[in-house]
């Protein structure tokens, strides 16, 4: 019999790590069973009912079929299981114990325990100094698994090709990139000159024929447009001494300032193939141990892409252009209106205009966000489904006979 799966959603980073950790202790406690997943491919999916998503996690998940355990500090909530808070994995055993047990899945036979290994004394580390420009990164936030960086970014496409989406893996890569490396555009290709032919008669009032024109390659200009290119390649630099960020495409996350908005001017700029300065290993580890844990690249992607617009729709789409949201997108505490604009969002598609009535939110940020939302695939434009053929005239000789 297949194992139980268990996944995490509307909680921020710390809260999800002490969950994981007491899941791997837990586990063998439990008697087994159970298999961690992403919370859209879990049977049962924890959500911290104390956060301010938890409870719109919860309406989604409920909606959906998932059985949902609230972790909470409170006595008594409204899903159907319930784990309190701290976690404890005596606790969290219990729990997978009685889940698993009412569900028919027998427990797995114990693992052996391995051998403890003693760890190396701590040295007394000095902390790194912090490199000009940058702060260390954002504490850990109410972030929905959403707002972090996909498996797999070709996942962040969205439905708009005109819209700047985060780069899917480039095909036909080289067999070696340096470290640092940025890749160069493409050369356009010249037509061959064709093998001179046997001489025939000239016919009467022939033109010569006009070779086509190249195809030139549209080289980006902003940091926005160099991500979405997808020829960033490596560990680089982009910025001045005053604000700047590191930035591992590879891994597809950077380093940086805790707030977006501190990374607006990046945007701001032309930018060039010189102004992504490689950074050597032993550079990187010093500077990037400064600002604390990774930030996913996505983030900057959807933060250049919700000031490309300056208030207004990107990639031709008209007033009467209705968008609707594919799942819940990224939300940022530095932008509160969001929130408001995604939940309006979430009853159904809707234009530019019935989204702000609906939100209260002023026009510009509507379309700002959506321009976001598009970029990194949690929004898409609406259209309407084809008419189904009318089945109710018969049809064919049989049709005609019974119709009479």
């Amino acid at each position: 019999m297949a194992a139980l799966t268990l996944g995490f959603t509307g909680m921020d980073a710390s809260t999800e790590s002490e969950l994981r950790h007491a899941f791997e202790q837990a586990l063998p406690a439990s008697g087994g069973g159970w298999q961690l997943v992403p919370d859209t491919h879990a049977d049962y999916v924890v959500v911290d009912m104390d956060s301010m998503y938890g409870p719109m996690s919860w309406l989604r998940l409920h909606a959906a079929g998932k059985h949902v355990v609230g972790l909470t500090a409170a006595p008594r909530t409204q899903t159907p299981y319930r784990l309190g808070r701290p976690v404890g994995k005596d606790e969290l055993a219990t729990l997978l114990r009685d889940i698993r047990d009412a569900a028919g899945i027998p427990a797995a036979a114990p693992a052996p325990t391995p051998a403890a290994v003693p760890a190396a004394a701590a040295e007394p580390s000095v902390p790194p100094s912090r490199p000009s420009g940058m702060t260390p990164s954002p504490e850990p936030m109410d972030l929905l698994p959403e707002e972090r960086p996909l498996p797999s970014p070709a996942d962040e496409l969205p439905a708009n090709p005109e819209a700047i989406t985060e780069p899917a893996a480039i095909a036909d890569e080289p067999p070696s990139v340096a470290v640092g490396q940025v890749l160069p555009a493409a050369p356009s290709i010249e037509p061959a000159p064709a093998a001179p032919a046997a001489p025939v008669a000239p016919a009467a009032s022939a033109a010569p024929a006009e070779a086509p024109a190249p195809v030139r390659s549209v080289e980006p200009r902003t940091l926005a447009e160099w991500l979405a290119s997808g020829r960033v390649r490596g560990r680089v630099r982009f910025g001045d001494a005053s604000t700047s960020v590191l930035i591992d495409a590879d891994e597809r996350q950077y380093f940086g300032p805790a707030a977006l908005k501190a990374t607006a001017p990046l945007f701001d700029r032309e930018s060039t193939l010189a102004d992504f300065e490689p950074v050597s290993a032993d550079v990187w580890s010093a500077q990037t141990a400064a600002l604390g844990a990774p930030q996913p690249l996505a983030r900057l992607i959807w933060f250049g892409a919700l000031l490309a617009g300056q208030g207004r729709l990107e990639g031709g789409y008209g007033a009467g252009e209705r968008f609707k949201l594919s799942k819940w997108p990224q939300t940022e505490r530095e932008f509160p209106k969001h929130f408001r604009i995604a939940t309006a969002m979430m009853k159904g598609p809707a234009t530019v205009a019935e989204i702000a009535e609906a939100s209260s939110v002023p026009e510009a940020d509507v379309a700002d966000f959506v321009n976001a939302s598009l970029a990194t695939g949690f929004a898409e434009p609406y259209r309407e489904p084809e008419p189904e053929p009318d089945s109710s005239k018969p049809g064919g000789l049989f049709g005609r006979l019974r119709g009479r």
